[in-house]
């Protein structure tokens, strides 16, 4: 068994970190977060929730409001530029000098860094091997795949030995299956180097594989932070549950432990209440017979997809819902069936 490397990243601490620009802007509510060294998190959100801004303060190119502070394990970065908290970072446009040798682009920072050029330069060999792209070293950068580029600007950002890394949704211009292979790549990579990294992205998928943990974000705040699996099975609002993955509702109110609605009712803790949601992923639902479970609704549509089947169901009061079936299970459109949830595995929001 491989033993886990020892994390040489830094331990980040954000404290009060909040940002309003000249113009009466708040990009970012003042927040409070704890990074340890090697973990990698993930900022996951829409566009404008202020996680691209959370990364910039880490990275000194922005400053926070007054009060705010950023750590390093343990000293106060906050009045540092980015060349002197020894991060390195990947942006979503790559910023490689087309100019510039594909081992030059790597070397850059070490020559900024003021790295003799012997030195700079087997480093950047170093880690072109480690990369597997060692190959391309002479090439120049309009000679390269979106694929390799992408390769070249994270060889560039480790290239320095940084004690962070920060990556600002640096798959977004790449294809599905390319962003698949490179996502596998960089979490991997990751993982064997030990390195503290915030990762940007959109991207719930992309978020729930990479991330030992997840912060979610909406309107410049922090909405829940956790597993990937509390995230995703345990959402804190609705905000993080219609967000995070396809979430099914139903609506309907709870009386005496029970959560009735149009399709029926089945049990639940906790007080009475006027109105309820209940929410469940599509993968934690079990189909069953229409007589053995106190939720009933209809098959209206059926597709296959290999491994599994999704299926479509309509309730009584007009209401749809998505769930999971079996490749084998045998599903008629118009037939009745039931519906059986794990109360473990859904939520009253």
């Amino acid at each position: 068994m491989t033993d886990t490397p020892a994390p040489t990243g830094a331990a980040i601490t954000l404290s009060g970190c909040g940002k309003t620009f000249p113009d009466g802007t708040c990009a970012l509510e003042p927040l409070d977060l704890q990074i340890t060294p090697g973990e990698t998190i993930v900022l996951l959100g829409p566009s404008g929730c202020g996680k691209t801004t959370t990364l910039r303060i880490i990275a000194g190119l922005e400053s926070p409001d007054a009060g705010g502070k950023v750590l390093f394990d343990g000293q106060d970065v906050t009045q540092l530029p980015i060349e002197k908290r020894n991060v390195g970072m990947v942006f979503q446009s790559y910023a490689l000098f087309p100019n510039m040798s594909v081992i030059e682009n790597v070397a850059y920072g070490l020559r900024v860094r003021g790295v003799a050029k012997k030195e700079r330069l087997a480093r950047a060999a170093e880690v072109l091997e480690m990369m597997r792209i060692d190959q391309l070293a002479e090439r120049r950068i309009d000679q390269l795949s979106g694929g390799q580029r992408q390769r070249v600007a994270l060889a560039r950002a480790l290239a320095v030995r940084p004690r962070v890394i920060l990556l600002d949704e640096p798959l977004t211009a790449l294809d599905a299956a390319l962003r698949d292979h490179l996502r596998a790549e960089i979490d991997g990579l990751l993982r064997r180097l030990a390195i503290t990294a915030i990762y940007v992205t959109h991207d719930q998928a992309e978020a729930l594989a990479l991330g030992d943990r997840i912060v979610v974000m909406r309107h410049g705040a922090i909405a829940q932070i956790g597993s990937p699996r509390d995230i995703y099975f345990r959402p804190a609002d609705d905000f993080v549950a219609s967000f995070v993955g396809v979430t099914n509702r139903l609506e309907g109110a709870v009386r005496g432990g029970r959560f009735e609605t149009a399709a029926g009712s089945i049990a639940v803790a906790g007080p009475d209440r006027a109105t309820a949601s209940l929410a469940f992923r599509p993968e934690t639902a079990v189909l069953c017979g229409a007589g053995d479970s106190g939720l009933r609704f209809r098959v209206e549509q059926v597709h296959f997809q290999g491994a599994r089947q999704r299926v479509q169901l309509g309730a009584a009061d007009g209401g749809r819902l998505v769930v999971e079936a079996a490749a084998d299970a045998v599903l008629v459109v118009g037939d009745d069936v039931g519906l059986v949830l794990d109360p473990a595995r859904f939520v009253l929001v």
